[in-house]
């Protein structure tokens, strides 16, 4: 059974940052785009990023030029860096895989408030 595990989340004032890592139980490159979403209050999952086995990555429109999604296949991670974060921001994050096995996983989600 895959494993991803998420971490980082927390409280951070208006213009802060944060960094969130999914750690996979497995080796990245047996997924085929890894991606993460967010989920807040009373509102549906959204995407909020994604990046595929060959590193092409994807933002929705409301995070560009502020978020940078990124791996790093030695450590079997996934990262969502966050600036300038705001109100709007404040959600629960999941990360996701896609492997090649028609398999598709979930984290357990890390809560982020932005909050003064």
């Amino acid at each position: 059974q895959v494993q991803l595990v998420e971490s980082g989340g927390g409280l951070v004032q208006p213009g802060g940052s944060l960094r969130l890592s999914c750690a996979a139980s497995r080796h990245i490159f047996n997924f085929y785009r890894m991606g993460w979403y967010r989920q807040a209050p009373g509102k549906q999952r959204e995407l909020v990023a994604t990046i595929s086995g060959g590193g092409s990555t994807n933002y929705a429109d409301s995070v560009k030029g502020r978020f940078t999604i990124s791996r790093d296949s030695d450590a079997n991670t996934m990262y969502l860096q966050m600036n300038s974060l705001q109100p709007e921001d404040t959600a629960d994050y999941y990360c996701n895989g896609d492997d090649y096995n028609g398999g598709h996983y979930w984290g357990q989600g890390a809560q982020v408030t932005v909050s003064s």
